[in-house]
């Protein structure tokens, strides 16, 4: 039998492949891990997330666009039609669908990481709790929070990493009167947990003082190459995965750069892509699961900002603290949703408006960004053409994507919760401050290889992201998530990143 390359092949090098690597080296310290991450290295380090890049431009570049506190927007994606008939060259960075001749039309604002490490060097951090439906009620409950607890972990989240401050007090105080009364136990306004931490006391800090968890936070030998039983392969595109009837024994890659195509032999697989392109690469390898590609779901995306009223929220401006280094925000709380009484989240970001000197502030400002479930419906999905190949030279996909009547009167809802908001801090006009985004803005993609219980062609994988009917094929990630999501995504999609982990460890590494 030929000797594999690896023990463990992971495919996408972003915080969900890294989250499978760190906790597949823990249990194993001695299992040689492959990583194939699709797209060139930004900077100068793998995996570094782009708020702590070296480079200054960069650094900017990144800055300037979060500000705008929608992620279609802070990500960069970059609006260009298409990168012509192949991939090879394109600059890394996020790109709309449509750039590599999807058909993304239902799905219009829908993005995808063309770089190493994925979404994981750009996002924003936000890491809410999942709570009442988003909870996988097949997991027993001490096993969840054990997994959540770990999941956090993994993202190294703070609970409150901008600390207190009077006006983020004031702004709360505010909000809490408006929704206190709707609000489950435990879930009134509040701090906004984050994968930030501070910068220990003797490090460089470059930019500032909080530093983003990214793919090499998490798993630091994809940043510094400190592990001689870990390989990275960046500009590398996985074309399929090889299969032996229900084994997978590798997958079949290609060099950017070069263009020179070869196998990788490994004991077990596991894909850890996008919720868009781990559909993708499975059906390319000719694993079609009933529900592969369906129960596509998405929160929609309602964007707002208030200036705070001084008379009717009492800010002293002269008493106010200036950003940290490095920040745009001063404040970062949330609006928990709280089941039918409070459907929505409301992410809820404070920043000071300054004047030209950058060191007097004139006034308060607060966004305002309202997320709104939608139901999930098995019909809202991806499809692969068999005969079209997109710029990558994988399956074409068209997206299926379309509001319930149910989420058309839910998305009303919203609205007005968000109108309620704004009305409390200030001179709040729907009309004039606040969007409902162009469905594919959140980029909180959920449900294309989702996992369950029981193999009934409704699901995926099974609890552990097993791909059913294989040995040692798994899937990580927000695609894997079951469950309608209000709240971002990231830390409930690594939980199913340490499902799949402890999977691979008990059952399939072990016997490799």
């Amino acid at each position: 039998m030929t000797q594999p390359d690896a023990d463990l092949l992971i495919i996408g090098g972003g915080i969900m492949g890294a989250g499978v690597a760190r906790a597949v080296r823990d249990a194993h310290p001695h299992a040689r891990i492959t990583m194939v991450d699709t797209g060139p290295v930004i900077g100068s380090v793998a995996g570094r997330h782009l708020h702590d890049t070296e480079d200054e431009e960069l650094w900017l570049r990144y800055n300037r666009r979060v500000e705008a506190g929608t992620q279609a927007l802070y990500v960069g994606a970059q609006t260009t039609p298409d990168i012509g008939e192949t991939v090879v060259g394109a600059p890394g960075g996020m790109y709309h669908l449509g750039a590599f001749g999807e058909d993304a039309a239902e799905l219009p604002a829908a993005a995808i990481g063309w770089n190493s490490g994925g979404m994981g060097v750009h996002w924003t951090a936000a890491t809410p709790l999942p709570y009442g439906q988003e909870v996988f009620d097949f997991v027993e409950p001490r096993e969840w929070d054990a997994d959540l607890a770990r999941a956090q972990e993994l993202l190294h989240v703070h609970p409150c990493p901008y600390g207190a401050t009077e006006a983020g007090d004031l702004v709360v105080s505010r909000l809490r009167e408006v929704f206190d009364d709707v609000s489950d136990p435990g879930r009134h306004v509040q701090p906004m947990p984050m994968a930030i931490q501070p910068v220990p006391a003797g490090e460089d800090a470059r930019h500032g003082v909080l530093r983003r968890t990214g793919p090499s936070v998490i798993f630091p030998p994809i940043g510094h190459g400190t592990d001689d039983r870990f390989l990275l392969l960046s500009d590398t595109l996985c074309l399929k995965v090889l299969m032996n009837g229900e084994r997978a024994t590798g997958a079949l890659v290609r060099n950017l750069v070069t263009g020179e195509e070869h196998e990788i032999r490994a004991s077990a697989v596991v894909v850890c892509a996008d919720a868009l392109r781990s559909p993708q690469l499975l059906w390319a390898s000719g694993v079609r699961t009933a529900a592969l590609g369906r129960h596509l779901n998405e929160h929609v995306f309602v964007s707002g900002r208030v200036f705070v009223d001084l008379d009717r929220v009492p800010v002293d401006l002269s008493k106010l603290r200036l950003p940290l280094p490095g920040e745009w925000c001063v404040a970062s709380h949330w609006l928990p949703h709280s089941g039918s009484r409070q459907p929505f989240q409301g992410q809820i970001m404070s920043s000071l408006l300054l004047e030209s000197d950058l060191r007097t502030p004139y006034g308060y400002s607060v966004q305002l960004s309202w997320y709104v479930p939608t139901e999930t419906q098995a019909e809202n999905r991806v499809e692969f053409s068999d005969s079209l190949t997109d710029a990558a030279g994988l399956p074409r996909m068209r997206v299926r994507f379309s509001y319930s009547d149910k989420d058309r009167e839910t998305i009303a809802a919203g609205l007005k919760c968000q109108q309620q908001a704004g009305q409390a801090l200030g001179d709040f006009d729907p009309e004039r401050d606040s969007a409902v985004l162009a469905p594919g803005s959140s980029l909180h993609y959920t449900g294309t290889v989702r996992m369950g219980p029981h193999d009934d062609g409704t699901s995926v994988c099974d609890p552990d992201g097993r791909v059913w009917g294989t040995d040692n094929l798994f899937v990580a990630g927000n695609g894997v998530i079951p469950t309608p999501m209000t709240a971002n995504t990231t830390l409930t999609g690594m939980v199913t990143a340490v499902r799949a982990a402890r999977g691979l460890t008990r059952g399939v590494l072990t016997r490799g």
